[in-house]
């Protein structure tokens, strides 16, 4: 289920409610307008108003089991969404390495195709083809992956031995296209800005080492109740701790000369 149809789903959903509870209203409010009193409008609406009441918890539990049918369909959409992008991530991969190679052979070439043509297929468990009708067969949502296969096409190892210019003109289109279909692809995820982004090049961590002084405490009672158990250390105890001095100190050493904000 796409985006615009989990909101044009509930958006129909939200105008059914508001209906019944208007209805609702004005059928308990009935009495209270001069003009129905004793009318047999009055008194449909008061029938409505018992009916409603008495099948509210019915519809209520109704109401609930849709919505909650409505979002796993959404999640199970998202979920295979997800699988294809990553599926086609690892394709581009797969033909940027390919394309990288001066002298490919056909077994690699038939490997990179078949993964490429293994892509392009899944895409139907995702979307339907695009104006698809039960006599027409409609056109391919994402035509970028269609590109990609032609690149591809033209470095067929058995049809010439592609040139240095050649393979790098067709792997610069290949992500050209690539970038065109991620842009697309993945508005449908609804993804937002990260809350805290590291957005300068050349970025380090901004905290120091070390630790507070109540977690050396805890870890200083911690060494007393293992030596009170064991006062001889044997020599796995020895190697353990000789190691940890010396990390310890080397980690000391690089804060003290190199403390970062």
């Amino acid at each position: 289920m796409t985006r615009k149809t989990l909101r044009r789903t509930l958006r129909r959903l939200y105008m059914f409610i508001a209906v019944i509870l208007a209805i609702s209203l004005i059928s308990k409010l009935a009495e209270h307008f001069p003009f129905m009193i004793g009318t047999g409008i009055e008194k449909v609406l008061k029938d409505f108003y018992e009916f409603f009441k008495d099948m509210a918890l019915l519809i209520a539990t109704g109401g609930v089991a849709y919505v909650t049918n409505v979002f796993q369909k959404r999640q199970a959409f998202l979920d295979n969404l997800k699988a294809e992008w990553r599926e086609i991530i690892a394709t581009k991969s797969t033909l940027l390495a390919y394309m990288h190679k001066p002298q490919p052979t056909h077994a690699e070439y038939v490997s990179a195709y078949t993964q490429l043509s293994e892509t392009i297929d899944n895409m139907r468990i995702v979307y339907r083809n695009v104006g698809e009708t039960p006599a027409l067969i409609g056109l391919y949502p994402f035509a970028p992956l269609h590109d990609m296969r032609r690149l591809l096409q033209t470095l067929d190892p058995r049809k010439s031995t592609p040139t240095d210019d050649q393979r790098k003109l067709a792997r610069d289109t290949m992500l050209q296209s690539f970038y065109a279909l991620r842009d697309r692809f993945l508005e449908e995820l609804d993804l937002e800005a990260p809350d805290n982004p590291i957005l300068m090049a050349g970025a380090r961590r901004w905290r120091k080492s070390g630790t507070t002084r109540r977690a050396r405490a805890e870890q200083q009672s911690e060494i007393d109740v293992q030596n009170a158990l064991r006062p001889q250390p044997d020599d796995h105890d020895a190697l353990l701790r000789d190691l940890y001095a010396k990390e310890t100190a080397k980690e000391a050493g690089a804060a003290n000369g190199g403390a970062q904000p």
